[in-house]
């Protein structure tokens, strides 16, 4: 067995399955959550060298994370240790080389960043941000808790629908609100205390697959992990999914540590962060990140 040690501690097994490995890379078709298939080893070691090298401290903290959770443990203290393993890196120097990159920018604002319609039992929850592909804010949060508070509150709502309007599901946080929190720590109380990991793990957990999700387009970082919080997830075969946070000195922050996590295993999950690469409906649905693919999902009317 070969097992490689990359820049922070990134330990790579190649060929053969190892399950104290970060993950483990083959060229071969593989159904084994733990391998990832690429097309070429060398080329997919190389650019996780480079990755992982250029943002070491959240490669490592990505690692701790997610191999200190258990799937089957409830949502609650796995999204407590990624949070504060979130705010450690909101303080430390690879987000704030990613923000001097990044430079002064300014947040639109969007009246109506998140709709809700009950028909019936049924209430459907759209994201509606269009021209940021549905990226994800402060607000868009508060909207997107208070329609899932119906759906908790009432019995009588027996379906749910997570969908986005426009070209996209929700392409993740919207970049032009990273760092604009006070401190590391109010960042950490707001993402625990208003949790839409958690409202829609509860739903979940009483209403199953009826809980479902539909997406379409880009499938990115926070989009994705709530999504993968839905008992059931439709998805269009144009979506392009993927956990982009790495670049930016941080790890998933949403709850996709747990989520995603339940559903593909530790080994994907940390591959999808640390090589950044994005995937396509069919792997997706192999992986077991999502549960079906159809054209019938709406593929979202151009921005506006």
């Amino acid at each position: 067995m070969t097992v490689l040690e990359l820049p922070a501690g990134i330990r790579v097994a190649v060929e053969k399955p190892d399950d104290d490995a970060t993950f483990t890379l083959t060229e071969a078709d593989s159904a084994d959550r733990r391998v990832v298939t690429v097309a070429s080893v060398d080329d997919a070691l190389a650019d996780l060298t480079q990755r992982c090298g250029r943002w070491p401290q959240a490669a490592a903290v990505c690692d701790d994370v997610l191999r200190a959770h258990q799937p089957t443990a409830p949502a609650f203290g796995g999204l407590i240790t990624e949070s504060l393993a979130y705010s450690t890196l909101q303080s430390g120097a690879e987000f704030a080389r990613w923000l001097d990159e990044r430079g002064p920018v300014q947040l639109p604002v969007v009246p109506d960043p998140v709709q809700a319609e009950r028909r019936g039992d049924t209430l459907s929850i759209r994201f509606n941000r269009t021209r940021r592909h549905n990226a994800f804010t402060t607000d868009a949060r508060a909207a997107l808790l208070e329609a899932l508070e119906v759906a908790r509150l009432d019995d009588s709502v027996t379906e749910v629908v997570l969908a986005g309007n426009g070209p996209s599901f929700c392409s993740g946080g919207d970049l032009a609100e990273f760092g604009t929190f006070a401190d590391p720590a109010s960042a950490h109380l707001a993402r625990t205390r208003h949790s839409p990991a958690l409202a829609l793990a509860e739903l979940t957990e009483r209403l199953g697959p009826a809980c479902r999700a539909e997406v379409h387009g880009q499938v990115l970082g926070s989009g994705l992990e709530m999504a993968a919080y839905c008992g059931h997830i439709r998805c269009h075969p144009d979506a392009t999914i993927g956990l982009p946070e790495l670049a930016l000195g941080l790890i998933p922050g949403a709850g996709g540590t747990v989520s995603i996590t339940r559903r593909i295993g530790r080994w994907r999950t940390a591959y999808l962060v640390l090589s950044g690469v994005t995937i396509d409906a069919a792997t997706a649905l192999a992986w077991g990140l999502v549960d079906e693919i159809s054209a019938d999902v709406p593929a979202g009317s151009p921005a506006r």
